[in-house]
């Protein structure tokens, strides 16, 4: 009020006016505080909100799900002659189709250390090893891989694995690489192989005609060594055979072919 003294605002309630305002309360039901605005946060957000003051996002969106994992069940889940996926950081994903190129490498590169090596030691070659290609290997419940080859020493696996996925970690892994997820084999998957100690990973890349070979360590994969077209190399863990780098990309059968077009 304008002129003489102030007076404050009485905050009590007289009992005649609390009884008239009471809401009577079931047993199942639960007071709210003096004060309080009913309804669900939301409510009670734009009950708080200024005249003319704007929603904001948390008022607008819903608090995120946590995004479940995918596991080797959603793989079975997938019928067998469409399973052509992976789980790759609990993601599934679908393979690329391969090309010729990566068909044609990968196929050479199973063959150039399958015949040597897929026998037990002793016999012709130096043997030792089993080797897969294309099989669903879970290294992690959330990284299911189906690696393009992947060897294993008879030393470590006795006899060939009868569950699914193979859960024995790889002792070899080689990926060929795909333009369209080159990154999976070179970040991702990497990372994964180094966390679960594959002693032995090579990359194809019939792009670029390159082959890279990585050693195992503590701190991290080593490079080993590297190779291109028109190299020869002895790598580990293969070093009895020698290996023709333009062979695998199967560059000899072009030049055969130029040698057909020119007589």
């Amino acid at each position: 009020m304008l002129g003489g003294e102030p007076r404050e605002a009485s905050t009590a309630v007289s009992p005649e006016r609390s009884s008239a305002h009471l809401k009577r309360i079931g047993p199942n039901e639960k007071a709210e505080a003096p004060g309080a605005i009913a309804g669900g946060p939301r409510a009670r957000r734009a009950a708080l909100r200024a005249p003319g003051e704007r929603r904001t996002i948390a008022d607008m969106t819903l608090p995120a799900r946590p995004q479940r994992h995918a596991t080797a069940a959603d793989l079975l889940a997938i019928p067998e002659a469409e399973r052509f996926h992976e789980i790759i950081d609990g993601e599934l994903i679908r393979k690329a189709a391969p090309s010729w190129s990566h068909g044609r490498t990968q196929a050479r590169m199973t063959t150039r250390v399958s015949d040597p090596y897929d026998r037990p030691p002793g016999r012709r070659g130096p043997g030792g090893w089993w080797f897969v290609t294309e099989v669903e290997i879970e290294l992690e419940p959330d990284q299911v891989y189906r690696p393009d080859i992947a060897g294993w020493r008879r030393e470590r696996l006795a006899a060939p694995p009868t569950e699914f996925p193979v859960r024995a970690r790889p002792d070899w892994v080689c990926e060929v690489l795909s333009p369209s997820n080159a990154s999976n084999d070179t970040v991702k998957k990497l990372r994964t192989y180094h966390r679960c100690q594959v002693p032995h990973y090579w990359i194809l890349d019939p792009l670029h005609g390159t082959l890279t070979v990585l050693r195992w360590t503590e701190g991290g994969y080593l490079l080993a060594a590297t190779a291109g077209r028109g190299d020869r190399i002895r790598a580990e863990p293969f070093e009895a055979i020698e290996l023709d780098v333009s062979e695998l990309f199967g560059d000899e059968d072009e030049a055969v072919q130029a040698e057909k077009d020119d007589t």
